[in-house]
């Protein structure tokens, strides 16, 4: 049977100097499960404007179900994306927005029971709603999954704690380590040191960490597996961390040896990582 996944998130516009593609790192993990033959679901909002309806028509060109997509009267989200001479994406996000004001609904109660695992992050949880909505639905989570997405100024500690209680997977990257390492006061000399006193301190099972062009690391049941990733020209970041992300997902579910797991999602990251946008077409051909 196809294992279905929940995302809640973000879903926007990312608008580079050359124009517009849909983004929004919630979305990029939705669609990049999707295109990996996982059944799934996204919630978010969008505004009551073109904006909106332009991002609705996008979903179902790429044969994903909007139906858990709320509309709302705040505007459709857009964020600024500037690269620099390393092709690395920062982001100018504006606030507030359409998912800033996720509504708990039955239908979205009603998905996450059924699902094999809820995707959540901590960019979502910058306005209360939106915030109080996840941790509502977290409650009826079967497996939950933590993808950290830290964005200065919109997260604080204190909520990044609760949120990492509530992970049974994490995924982080070399940055967010840093940061967490000095917020929680973690002591670890090394990145396996800091991810085995995370899991420990949180009770999580599974910890990805990705660090840019060197690859990734993956802690589970505190042994430590390393992958030294793709080398390929780099278009841009956007989305190449989602794709890693929902590759991981992907591919844990289906049954596959964590080693291979982590090949695969570091394949997919990297391919991303060699196109404009986040969310470039792909099919099974990109595995091989």
């Amino acid at each position: 049977m196809k294992k279905t996944v929940i995302s809640i998130g973000e879903i926007l516009w990312d608008v580079f100097p050359e124009g517009k593609k849909a983004g929004g790192s919630s979305m990029n993990v939705a669609l990049n499960l999707h295109k990996q033959g996982i059944n799934s679901k996204f919630i978010s909002a969008v505004g009551d404007d073109e904006s909106g309806k332009e991002l609705i028509r996008f979903l179902n060109d790429q044969h994903f179900e909007s139906d858990l997509i709320q509309f709302n009267n705040l505007p459709t989200s857009t964020v600024e994306v500037k690269l620099d001479a390393q092709h690395q994406a920062t982001y100018t996000i504006v606030e507030p927005v359409a998912w800033d004001a996720i509504e708990l609904s039955e239908e979205a109660v009603a998905a996450v029971k059924d699902a094999d695992a809820l995707v959540y992050c901590s960019l979502t949880c910058r306005n209360e709603k939106s915030r109080n909505t996840i941790s509502s639905l977290l409650k009826h989570a079967k497996l939950k999954i933590f993808d950290i997405n830290l964005r200065s100024p919109f997260f604080t500690i204190e909520t990044v704690k609760v949120l990492l209680a509530e992970a049974d997977i994490l995924k982080v990257n070399e940055h967010e380590l840093v940061y967490l390492k000095h917020e929680l006061a973690l002591t670890g000399n090394s990145d396996e040191q800091l991810l085995k006193q995370l899991s420990h301190t949180f009770n999580i099972n599974i910890i990805c960490l990705t660090v840019g062009d060197k690859g990734a690391y993956v802690l589970q049941e505190n042994r430590l597996y390393h992958h030294k990733g793709y080398q390929v020209e780099v278009e841009d970041t956007v989305g190449a961390g989602d794709a890693f992300l929902g590759t991981f997902i992907a591919s844990y579910l289906k049954g596959y040896p964590i080693d291979t797991t982590l090949d695969r999602a570091c394949k997919i990251g990297a391919f991303v990582a060699s196109q404009p946008g986040a969310n470039p077409d792909y099919g099974d051909e990109v595995f091989s």
